[in-house]
Parts: C-alpha cells; structure tokens; sequence
C-alpha cells in the first residue's frame, strides 16, 4: 500500500520519511504475538556503571528508492546499494530504541511507532518486556523528535498514556514548532510535495502533544539531567531534534536519533539529504556539523535507524564520512 492509497482511503501514514504504513488508528499489539511474526528483541550492553539495552520496534521499509536522498543521483544511490550487496528497490531502516538504567531511574529515548504501526513495527512492548521490564516501570521518556516513528508509541489508541509514570521530555523548539506547524513551514522540504500527508500528520503529532502535556517537560541545554544526560539541538531534520550524550565515568555514548538515516549512503554523501528533512539545508550542515565531531572525538554513537542495533563509530574519509559498526561476540 503506498502513501497515495492511504489519504484516498482516508488513513494516515506513518513516519515522515515517504514510507508507506497502515492506519495511525490500528488496534495497538497485544503481547500475543505469533512467535513467527515477533520482530522483538533486547540486546544489553555497559556504559560505564550504567546497564544500557537496545530495543527494537521491528523496521522500516522505504519502498520509493528514488526519493530516499532528495538531492541524490538516482543511478549512483543504486550502484551504492548493489556494490554493498544490498536490493535496489527497497531501503530497510532500523527501529533502534534506546533504554537506560541507573541506579533509581528507566529512562526510554523515544518509543517507537505506537499508534502508527504497521506489520513491520511496533514491537517496543514486546521487546522492552524481553529486556525484563513493564511500561510502568519506565520514568522518562527522552523524545528525540516529533515524527511519528519516535513519538508514536506515548499514547494507545484511546489516547491513554503508555507509560504512566513517566516524565516525557522533549525539546521545546521542536514542541513549538509542531503546535504552530503549516505548509509553509515545509518549502525547503522534499514533503512539499506531499500537501495531503502534512495535512493529516500536523494535527496527528498536535493530538499527541496536547494528550501528553501534563507529563511534558524541556530539555534544559545549559544542563546535565540526572547527572549523566547532556542535550544537543541537531536542526534541520526537524528544528528541535535532540542529540544526547550520555556519560559514565570515563565512557560516553552519543545518541544521534535521526540524525543520518544510512550506513552507506548518507555518510559517504551527508549533502544528499533525506527525504523526511524539514529543511534539506540545514539538515545537511547539522548533519556535516556533528559527523564531524563525532569523527574527530572518536565517540561512540547510537542511530536509530541504522542496521541493529545501530552503534558504532564515525570516520573521515575523504570530503566525507565513514559508519564504522560495533562487532558483538554475543
């Protein structure tokens, strides 16, 4: 199903990416799910003292390969995939999800598709139930960014809050933004060409935000939370998209979200720009920016959308960069 059949029929698209998905409105999954259709998982790593788990909510699949880098030669994206011995009619993005423990606190940065799950997505309950844990036990909730795909999964169907106890925190900048958000806004955008869609997905992220404004808070970015959270403004992809450091003793891990959207195509071309960008200029210099800094520093990092379970490092090569994945033993 394409995003041209989903506003005919009425229904809402999910992510801002141009990728197509099933009906904001679907009955959220229970924790029954068929063990062949469970695309759940926890993997749980260290940071210092602190006992960190990634999360999967299952994947995307961008089908429209000719519009996944706006700015992209078509013909050389396709060359790229093929010479990586990747397809090239289809793009598969990670849905990785943070979770981090301390010592009185759970924290969850971003939570997944939620509400706009398709068959793909979806799967952050069963995979944060895989790690150990319940919704109630989560305190905070980090939202990285109002798009669907990472905001998605604070509210149920009926809007009632997943996490109950939990502080949601999210830049205001991007909460700002979204609650005076209209077409204009996007004209430097490759979703200007989708008018019906934004149409449709303002009022969706709108609806969460006012559901979940009792629990809202701000990122403070003069700040450390919890002593160990520092917060970034990477604008561009959306104006208040956060990038955060996460420190433990001498070990720090950089939560980049949707900073880059793949291993091998936008690290060699960060000019290429992706196609969910509120501005494809700005996105692009925050992008370079922090690739940059990420390279000279040799920092780890976590993305959300690249290959599971989306950590790794960031080179210069040449003009441009280099993802470098974390191997795992186990």
């Amino acid at each position: 199903m394409n995003r041209r059949e989903l506003l005919k029929n009425g229904l809402l698209a999910g992510t801002l990416g141009l990728i197509p998905f099933s009906t904001m409105f679907a009955e959220t999954k229970s924790l029954e799910w068929k063990e062949e259709d469970d695309l759940s998982g926890s993997k749980k790593i260290k940071l210092g003292e602190l006992e960190l788990f990634v999360l999967t909510d299952g994947y995307i699949r961008e089908e429209n390969v000719n519009t996944f880098a706006p700015r992209s030669n078509v013909s050389e994206l396709k060359e790229i995939l093929k010479d990586h011995f990747r397809p090239d009619h289809y793009i598969d993005l990670a849905m990785n999800i943070l979770l981090v423990k301390t010592k009185n606190r759970l924290i969850l940065m971003d939570s997944g598709m939620g509400i706009f799950a398709d068959e793909r997505t979806g799967f952050l309950l069963k995979s944060l139930q895989r790690a150990g844990f319940s919704p109630k036990d989560i305190t905070d909730v980090f939202i990285s960014h109002a798009h669907p795909d990472h905001i998605g999964g604070v509210i149920d169907k009926q809007n009632n809050l997943v996490f109950p106890n939990a502080n949601i925190f999210i830049s205001k900048t991007e909460h700002d933004f979204w609650m005076k958000a209209s077409m204009k806004d996007f004209d430097n955008s490759a979703l200007k060409a989708q008018p019906e869609f934004l149409k449709q997905i303002i009022p969706a992220i709108q609806n969460i935000l006012k559901t979940v404004q009792s629990k809202l808070k701000f990122y403070d970015l003069n700040k450390t939370l919890y002593d160990i959270f520092d917060f970034q403004l990477a604008p561009g992809h959306t104006p208040g998209l956060t990038v955060t450091t996460i420190s433990s003793g001498n070990e720090k891990l950089i939560y980049i979200a949707d900073l880059i959207h793949s291993d091998i195509v936008l690290f060699p071309h960060p000019d290429w720009g992706f196609s969910g960008d509120t501005d494809l200029d700005i996105a692009t210099a925050s992008r370079k920016k922090f690739l940059q800094q990420l390279a000279d520093t040799k920092t780890r990092a976590m993305a959300s959308h690249l290959p599971w379970p989306g950590l790794g490092f960031t080179k210069k090569k040449g003009n441009a960069f280099e993802w470098i994945p974390e191997s795992f033993m186990n």
